[in-house]
């Protein structure tokens, strides 16, 4: 053993340098070892520190102190496996919970969360951190052309609509045809018919029709700006149906037909045989439903024929419209973003969405005086059937359809899919 003098001097604290004393009188008989090797009894005159001069005088205490430090130093090297196993229980349970998560498709992240504080008049901008689990997004549902690879189909324009078909109204000639004879759901292009059954009826336009609980859409849980209990005029109910897809508004016209909602689709069904749409079924009135489905060539037929209807072209073609819902003043603005566009001549329009139809288009429009009809189904992205409707009208302007093009193969008959959505 090193003698204790030597000990105490390399500790720095004077706490460990007495813990080292009382240690080393408890592990023997009370002697003291020098440097040079040599014993000899502990006394007072033989102590050199102060610390050795009190050992001396009072070895019970000295014996009492270094059994209280054996013990504390046994506990400590009892407790510290102990530790170590409580601190590796919690790691492997964060790990686990970690791997929890990763289980469910969640990843942690740190989220920087900033907040402005004022101190002594000074405004701070105080940063903090969390961590919070990231679920990955659900993968994207296909629209019902999408699933049955329609949009893979190559054409001259590179559109993104999966269904495109232009027509030369005056001559009934084929100008582009990308899958014109798919049968898709048409969403809120089924307006079109619904418009014409309700001038069909020959009911006065002045008649005023109330929104109810049997007009909300039970079919996708989409909301509406006309809430139960709004009242207007059936001239507004078509003219916000048709200009800013107004579903409540298209509901309601059907609950008001003589006969009922029933009745109606009735007559859709038999409006559109007799226009020679063998592609075509109606299930409601205002689109949501995925059973509405068409091709492109019985919808060329269905605009001919609105057409001729005055407050169609009217009501479907203009860009804002205000209603008094007998509580409060609504403004509507057209879902065409073409509308109003300058170089657009548009005769009569509309639009349509649901998931399982995708974003589509059809148009009545003049082209430097010459009026053709465009039908653009299942496009992708919220804008892009409005940009290929541009990329059709310049590729008409620089002389395209001269000679027809034709892309269609044989496709199959689109099924009905069940996403959810919203009519447009």
């Amino acid at each position: 053993m090193y003698a204790i003098t030597t000990l105490a001097r390399l500790c720095r604290s004077r706490i460990w340098g007495a813990a080292v004393v009382a240690i080393s009188l408890a592990a023997g008989a009370p002697a003291v070892v020098y440097a040079a090797g040599k014993t000899s009894e502990c006394s007072p005159k033989t102590a050199k520190t102060a610390a050795q001069k009190r050992a001396c005088a009072n070895p019970k205490a000295t014996k009492s102190v270094a059994a209280s430090a054996s013990k504390t130093g046994a506990k400590r090297a009892a407790a510290t496996p102990a530790v170590r196993e409580v601190k590796s229980a919690k790691a492997g349970g964060k790990a686990r919970k970690l791997a929890a998560v990763e289980d469910d498709g969640a990843a942690a992240k740190k989220v920087a969360v900033k907040r402005v504080v004022y101190k002594n008049g000074k405004r701070r901008v105080v940063t903090s951190y969390r961590t919070v689990n990231f679920a990955p997004q659900a993968p994207e549902r296909l629209s019902t052309g999408r699933a049955f690879g329609l949009h893979e189909t190559p054409d001259a324009l590179a559109l993104r609509s999966s269904v495109a078909y232009v027509v030369d109204e005056r001559t009934g000639e084929s100008l582009f045809d990308k899958n014109s004879q798919a049968v898709l759901p048409i969403a809120s292009i089924s307006k079109l018919m619904t418009a014409m059954v309700s001038l069909d009826a020959g009911i006065p336009m002045t008649d005023v029709m109330e929104v109810t609980d049997e007009d909300r859409d039970y079919e996708k849980g989409t909301g509406s700006r006309l809430s139960v209990g709004s009242r207007l005029s059936r001239e507004d109910m078509l003219h916000i149906a048709l200009m800013s897809s107004e579903n409540r508004a298209a509901a309601a016209l059907s609950r008001y037909f003589p006969g009922g909602r029933p009745a109606f689709l009735a007559a859709m069904n038999a409006k559109a045989k007799q226009l020679g749409m063998n592609d075509t079924h109606f299930n409601d009135p205002t689109g949501l439903s995925s059973q509405n489905v068409s091709s492109a060539r019985d919808l060329v037929k269905m605009v001919k024929a609105a057409y001729q209807y005055p407050a169609i072209r009217r009501f479907s073609t203009d860009s804002n419209y205000d209603v008094n819902t007998g509580r409060r003043e609504l403004h509507y603005v057209s879902t065409n973003h073409l509308i109003g566009h300058s170089g657009w001549e548009i005769g009569l329009q509309k639009t349509g969405y649901i998931n399982e139809a995708g974003q589509c288009l059809v148009m009545q429009a003049n082209v430097e005086g010459r009026p053709v009809i465009m039908i653009l189904l299942d496009s992708t992205g919220k804008y892009s059937r409005f940009a290929d409707a541009t990329r059709v009208r310049k590729w008409l302007l620089e002389g395209g359809g001269a000679t027809p093009q034709r892309t269609a193969g044989n496709t199959p008959t689109a099924q009905v899919a069940t996403n959810n959505g919203h009519a447009l």
